[in-house]
């Protein structure tokens, strides 16, 4: 669909972007990355309202397409470009998929990596107390959510199924980050499939070399 590079708007720190980014490396497509901080001390750049009314990252353009919020953005990369197929072939699988990244993205979100992994390594990282009220509840929400995609598949290596799919890649930034904090090996404990599955996706190179496994 067009010889422009695509483009992604974000910053590479954002666990979003980088599940976008994963997506074009594993369609083998170039683009361009064009940083935009949200937490930039002068505030959000007011052009990228334009981009995402909710002034959220990443944002996408490519070919005079424009679009935002991840999952939608990673649907197009893999239909607009050649390359291996990101989406399962059956119904249930197509519908696995969606309910990974929806339990991704209304729930393990906020519990790993804001709840477990900023709350206990970052904001520490930057003097900031433990809120051990918070860090409670994001533990019983990350346990739910880890038990919730144990059971999607249950025999089988990616999330959706048998097949590689876009939820792995949705996945996989957020337990990039997860991993680093003091509950992980714990709450991983009690779903060994899970465990095993990021273990496989961390083998995936160069993809999974993007995200960045070390504290910052």
């Amino acid at each position: 669909m067009g010889d422009e590079l695509p483009t992604i708007y974000g910053a590479a720190y954002s666990v979003y972007v980088q599940a976008v980014r994963l997506c074009l490396e594993e369609k083998g497509v170039s683009y361009r990355m064009e940083e935009v901080d949200v937490f930039a001390p002068g505030g959000l750049p007011p052009e990228h309202l334009s981009r995402h009314p909710f002034g959220r990252i990443p944002a996408f353009a490519h070919a005079g397409v424009t679009l935002y919020e991840t999952a939608p953005i990673c649907r197009y990369i893999d239909e607009a470009f050649q390359g291996p197929t990101l989406q399962p072939a059956t119904p249930v699988a197509r519908a696995r998929m969606g309910q990974a990244i929806a339990v991704a993205d209304n729930y393990a979100y906020s519990s790993l990596v804001w709840g477990l992994y900023v709350e206990t390594v970052e904001g520490p990282a930057h003097g900031r107390p433990v809120n051990r009220n918070r860090v409670e509840a994001a533990t019983k929400t990350a346990s739910t959510c880890l038990c919730a995609l144990e059971d999607l598949a249950p025999k089988d290596p990616w999330l959706a199924g048998p097949d590689f799919s876009l939820a792995d890649l949705h996945v996989a930034p957020m337990f990039s980050l997860f991993l680093r904090a003091p509950a992980a090996a714990a709450l991983l404990a009690a779903t060994p499939r899970i465990s095993a599955w990021f273990e496989r996706m961390i083998q995936r190179r160069p993809a999974m070399a993007l995200l960045n496994r070390t504290p910052t």
